[in-house]
C-alpha cells in the first residue's frame, strides 16, 4: 500500500505508552545495522534509537511519510531513508523490523523470504501484526490491511529462520477493539480521544493483564526469528 491515511498516522503517532510497551520486548534485538520496513512517520523509530545501533535504514512508499521522516530525522546521521521495496535494497542487516506492516503486503510469505535474504547470519527478523481476523473492521479495511493474523501463521517453519519468541500483546485492547466494532459500526478512524484513553489508561492496565496471562491472548502478535545460515 503506497498511500497511507494521514489521519491514522498522526493519531497513532502519539500512542507513546503502547509504543514503549511493545518496544520493551524488541530493543535487545536492535543492534548493529537495522532495517525498518514501512517506517510510517517514525513513531517507533524515534523511541528505539540508542548507542548500540550503528545505522538505521527506513523504507517508505508513501510520499507524505517520506517527507515527515526526512524532517524528523534530518539531523541524525545514523538514519537513511529509502523509497524502495526490500528486494530492491542491496545491503544486508543485523535486524529487520516490520511493525504493523506485514498485514499491508499481499504476498506476506514471499515478503518474509525476501527479508530473510537481506539478513546477516544470526540476525533477527522482528514482526508485529494485528491479531484475530474475526475482529477485522472498517479501520483495517481503510488502512489497507489484507488480513489480521492468527498465531498459526507464525508457527509454520520458514526457511533458515528459528523462532526465538512469539507472544500476544494488548489483551484489553482486543476487547476495546471488539466493542468499538460492535457499537460504532460506521466508524472508520477512531477519535483522538479514544486513542488517548486506550493508550494512557488501558495500556498501563494491559501490561499487568498480559503478564498474568503469560502473553497468550491479545490484539497484536509479536514474533521474533533468528537467521540460522
Amino acid at each position: 500500500m503506497e498511500i497511507y491515511p494521514e489521519t491514522v498516522t498522526e493519531r497513532f503517532d502519539n500512542a507513546n505508552f503502547h509504543i514503549t510497551y511493545c518496544l520493551k520486548f524488541i530493543k535487545k534485538y536492535l543492534k548493529g545495522n537495522i532495517l525498518e520496513v514501512g517506517a510510517g512517520c517514525g513513531s517507533f523509530t524515534k523511541n528505539y534509537l540508542n548507542k548500540t545501533i550503528n545505522s538505521i535504514t527506513l523504507t517508505e512508499l508513501d510520499e507524505k511519510n517520506i517527507l515527515d521522516l526526512k524532517d524528523k530525522f534530518k539531523n541524525n546521521t545514523k538514519i537513511k531513508i529509502l523509497s524502495k521495496n526490500i528486494e530492491d535494497i542491496d545491503e544486508k542487516f543485523d535486524s529487520i523490523v516490520y511493525l504493523h506492516v506485514l498485514e499491508h503486503i499481499k504476498d506476506d510469505e514471499q515478503e518474509i523470504l525476501n527479508a530473510t535474504k537481506k539478513l546477516n547470519k544470526n540476525g533477527f527478523l522482528i514482526i508485529m501484526v494485528p491479531a484475530h481476523q474475526k475482529i477485522y473492521s472498517n479501520l483495517d479495511k481503510a488502512v489497507g490491511h489484507y488480513r489480521r493474523y492468527e498465531i498459526e501463521f507464525f508457527k509454520k517453519n520458514f526457511q533458515s529462520l528459528e523462532k526465538v519468541s512469539i507472544k500476544f500483546l494488548d489483551t484489553i485492547g482486543y476487547f476495546l477493539y471488539s466493542l468499538n466494532k460492535i457499537f460504532f459500526k460506521e466508524e472508520v478512524y477512531p477519535s483522538r480521544f479514544k486513542i488517548f484513553i486506550w493508550d494512557k489508561i488501558f495500556t498501563p492496565l494491559t501490561v499487568i493483564v498480559d503478564f498474568i496471562l503469560r502473553y497468550r491472548f491479545g490484539k497484536c502478535i509479536l514474533v521474533i526469528y533468528k537467521k540460522l545460515t
